[in-house]
């Protein structure tokens, strides 16, 4: 394979396999916000072990490859020495916050675009333009003050990796009882329900889900080493790739689109395939203005955060956690507590309520 053909090779493979991961997301409801909302106001922990299954499987195969060579996420920007700590934490909470004003994350959106929803489509257009901004527009002056100004060096540390601050910290390679340890006790908690370990189709899709993610690091590594042009190492997120996606589309400026927007284009292609076969596409739109502006406003939000926390659902909770990162588990449980947050003002009408305990019938996310 030459140079040229590496290089257009790569998006390809990204179509490919967001192919697969729309394709599977659509078919068994792989949604974020929805398994959330189900275990906090219904006690139904069946999504939620399926979302923690696809984050460990995805965390276990990547730290497989790892130490086989076939995949180097020392070069992802998860792992990079400085951590952004005000923007895991306070773009986790827009994100999470914003995921609840629309009724599901970025991945979920492009996942419902795939099955005809013209509000996810309000909703990635606004994501997508307000990622760009935040990453290299107007909004990327306030990131820079608010975040890269303020990020901690993890240098003297040893990085981000979880694995080699505890390695450090004991002075012996602790990278393997790390993954064991954390692997084993997040698999046990997840198969410890009888009624889940029946289900077969939840453990299906968060095993294909946590296997595209690895795919996604041993394919843009390879094609590192094969391509003279700079390939980003990435797995899978739905914020920035969002907003290439955008800018590809709108703008030409001969350069190849690369892994992370063929993933996008692809699980919108994927979903639409699983609408297909199950029958259930058709065309959505927003009832009135104020659900426009609740969508256009959490779309800005989840834009926004995303970026500032580097990554979303997806991108922070598999992908960052795949690789042991230490801002991961920081982002996430951010994005959960902005999200419970959001929730708890949509459907408790008060964000405080959540601290008060009031209960309410409202029924799960779609």
């Amino acid at each position: 394979m030459d140079i040229i053909e590496a290089h257009v090779a790569l998006p390809v493979v990204g179509v490919a396999a967001g192919i697969v991961l729309g394709f599977v997301a659509r078919l068994n409801r792989f949604c974020t916000l929805s398994a959330l909302e189900r275990y906090w106001y219904s006690g139904d922990a069946t999504g939620l072990r399926t979302w923690v299954l696809a984050a460990t499987v995805a965390m276990l195969a990547t730290q497989g490859l790892a130490a086989t060579g076939l995949a180097d996420i020392r070069d992802s920007f998860y792992l990079r020495s400085y951590l952004g700590l005000t923007g895991a934490i306070f773009g986790g909470l827009m994100f999470g916050f914003g995921m609840a004003m629309v009724g599901t994350c970025a991945f979920g959106a492009v996942i419902r675009l795939g099955g005809g929803s013209l509000r996810s489509l309000v909703v990635l257009l606004t994501l997508g333009l307000a990622a760009i901004s935040t990453q290299r527009g107007l909004m990327g002056q306030v990131r820079v003050v608010l975040v890269d100004n303020l990020a901690l060096d993890m240098t003297a540390a040893g990085g981000q990796s979880i694995p080699g601050l505890i390695s450090r910290l004991l002075e012996v390679d602790a990278t393997l009882a790390v993954v064991v340890l954390l692997g084993g006790g997040l698999l046990a908690w997840i198969f410890a329900d009888p009624a889940f370990r029946r289900r077969w189709a939840a453990i299906g899709t968060g095993t294909a889900v946590g296997l595209v993610i690895a795919f996604g690091w041993a394919a843009t590594t390879y094609f590192s080493t094969i391509s003279f042009e700079p390939v980003q190492i990435e797995a899978g997120s739905f914020s920035v790739p969002v907003g290439d996606v955008i800018m590809h589309v709108i703008t030409y400026t001969g350069t190849v689109p690369d892994y992370g927007t063929g993933l996008v284009v692809g699980a919108v292609i994927g979903a639409g395939l699983a609408a297909w076969y199950r029958n259930d596409a058709r065309w959505e739109a927003c009832d009135d203005a104020r659900e426009l502006s609740r969508h256009l406003a959490g779309g800005a939000l989840m834009g926004i955060g995303g970026v500032f926390a580097m990554g979303c659902t997806i991108g922070q909770g598999v992908t960052g956690f795949s690789t042991l990162a230490i801002s991961s588990p920081i982002a996430f449980a951010s994005i959960l507590l902005g999200a419970r947050l959001g929730l708890s003002w949509m459907v408790e009408g008060s964000v405080w309520s959540m601290f008060r305990g009031r209960q309410s019938g409202h029924g799960p996310a779609e």
